[in-house]
């Protein structure tokens, strides 16, 4: 998402950044080097890395793909220090309003866990397509809450309605489409492999 010129980062935004950085510079990687991994133009990795722009979540999936993280593990780095309990008014949630996604971190983040849960809601219309599982081999569990889900796996399209619940293992594209008149809300729990 595009900023104004007079608005200052958001403070996730700006931590995520040097996250990102911090973690190519662990890695002795340029700009370049990021960009031809993961797909991802040199100029925008720089902005998101400075925070003038907010990732997108196909972008953030790109690069937890080359820094092999999820998403969750890799915004769980940039908080200060993982808790046990996290009340539901302290869960960080982070959007791609471009898209009309929305992300909220469910499980207190721990970087040694294997298992964690994620809200995601999608606005109606909204589209979200990941070109690769950040960690291959991933498992993931789909339990729509509200509304209907059109889930793609590779060539293999789900579709799911309040209730129903779907077990994958991702090893290569993705796509999450809310297909109703209203917004979808869903639990996707995530277990490394």
């Amino acid at each position: 998402m595009k900023r104004t010129e007079e608005a200052a980062p958001d403070a996730v935004d700006a931590r995520l950044g040097a996250r990102l950085a911090a973690l190519r510079a662990e890695r002795g990687w340029s700009l370049g080097d990021v960009a031809e991994r993961s797909g991802v133009s040199r100029s925008t990795l720089s902005r998101a890395e400075r925070a003038e722009i907010s990732p997108t979540a196909s972008m953030l999936n790109r690069l937890c793909a080359v820094y092999g993280r999820t998403m969750s593990q890799l915004l769980s780095e940039v908080e200060t220090e993982p808790a046990l309990l996290v009340r539901a008014a302290d869960q960080q949630v982070w959007q791609d309003r471009d898209a009309g996604f929305v992300r909220r971190s469910v499980s207190p983040p721990h970087r040694g866990l294997r298992g964690e849960l994620v809200e995601g809601r999608l606005a109606p219309g909204a589209d979200i397509a990941y070109d690769r599982p950040p960690v291959p081999g991933l498992e993931q569990h789909i339990w729509v809450l509200e509304g209907a889900l059109a889930m793609t796996d590779q060539d293999d399209e789900h579709h799911l309605d309040s209730g129903d619940c779907l077990r994958l293992r991702v090893w290569g594209p993705t796509r999450f489409r809310c297909v109703g008149d209203t917004a979808v809300r869903y639990v996707l729990a995530v277990v490394l492999p």
